[in-house]
């Protein structure tokens, strides 16, 4: 539609990155080795702000891109920290407070050996609450890309939603991105009922586990070109053997990954989504932006928690964002927070602690 704000922004290049997706809160526990069970094991723990959604906003932000916009709903007792963190991050904040749920948690168990992997405790709490009435047709306008996280795809609210935002930005003309998230909530849904979903996103981003459940191949590059075929441009995350490019059944790049001495490998597919969208906003192709992609994975895997450093890199022109809203559910029977308030008006009980 030549007419729609949104739709310019994406045609011209660049334009603001609006990310819809989950901000949780996470607990990163590192320990060396297996656990012991019915008794202690040692381990170093820190409380961080986290969720996929809300990681790939604030490495976007980090890798340069200078206005990203997040959409996100979670708990009374957490929204002011959140709010302030993906402020500082450098993202502009639409958070809507649940007056039901709590800010969903996950449990992040971190083995410090060789590989950093990490095994998942989730309790999405309001992320997976986040539905069809928190989309306004308004948060597309200058908006040059679309990216939702697949957890969006896990609730029955979130497919509502996913259905209402991909309609909203085609008629717009702003293309759209998906990362499918997550191999076991995968299986739950199902592969048909997926691809049915991701009818017309123009990216997806899934990794090597994921894109060879989604098509049964175990090879990565024959499941990006098998993908491919289904949707327009397949980037397929590859961990340390870097990355894949796929268009019209056929892998067209292939990216080595940087190197890196993993300490975490938590938010590591979260950074290169960021920095690929962010490095797509300035008009490079689908190859270059997946090198930047590998150089963030890189970096994110030399730190504990799933976000960038806070300050330095591409926080907007300023240096930080200027402007957040939070609001409450319409159905919560509490006042709601003006548009570009904070979040932190004696609703929420109190921040999660920050150690270490």
């Amino acid at each position: 539609m030549s007419g729609q704000p949104g739709g310019a922004a994406a045609r011209e290049g660049g334009g603001a990155l609006l990310v819809v997706g989950d901000v949780v809160t996470d607990v990163v526990a590192r320990h060396r080795g297996p656990l012991a069970s019915g008794t202690d094991t040692v381990a170093v723990i820190r409380t961080l702000p986290g969720g996929a959604g809300a990681n790939v906003a604030c490495w976007a932000a980090h890798w340069g891109c200078p206005d990203v916009r997040l959409l996100g709903r979670v708990g009374a007792e957490a929204a002011a920290w959140h709010e302030r963190e993906l402020l500082a991050s450098g993202v502009r904040p639409r958070l809507v407070v649940d007056p039901q749920a709590a800010t969903g948690t996950v449990i992040c168990l971190v083995d410090t050996g060789a590989a950093a992997e990490r095994t998942f405790l989730t309790d999405s709490g309001a992320s997976l609450r986040l539905g069809p009435e928190d989309w306004s047709q308004a948060l597309l306008d200058g908006v040059g890309r679309l990216h939702l996280s697949g957890y969006l795809l896990f609730s029955g609210t979130g497919r509502a939603l996913v259905r209402r935002a991909v309609a909203s930005a085609r008629a717009r003309g702003v293309p759209v991105s998906l990362d499918p998230a997550s191999a076991g909530f995968l299986v739950e849904l199902g592969v048909d009922r997926f691809m049915a979903l991701v009818e017309g996103v123009d990216v997806l981003l899934p990794s090597r586990d994921e894109a060879g459940l989604l098509t049964g191949l175990p090879d990565g590059a024959a499941a990006a070109a098998a993908l491919s075929r289904r949707v327009p441009l397949v980037v397929a995350k590859q961990g340390a053997d870097g990355a894949l490019v796929a268009q019209g059944g056929a892998v067209l790049a292939r990216i080595p990954a940087a190197p890196a001495t993993p300490r975490d490998t938590t938010g590591a597919g979260d950074a290169f989504t960021g920095a690929f969208l962010a490095t797509l906003l300035t008009g490079a192709d689908p190859g270059a932006a997946a090198e930047e992609g590998c150089r963030a994975g890189a970096l994110a895997v030399e730190r504990v928690g799933g976000r960038p450093p806070v300050g330095g890199g591409g926080t907007g022109p300023s240096g930080s964002a200027t402007s957040a809203e939070c609001s409450r559910s319409p159905a919560s029977s509490g006042p709601s927070v003006p548009s570009g308030s904070s979040a932190d008006d004696g609703r929420a009980a109190g921040d999660p602690a920050r150690a270490g």
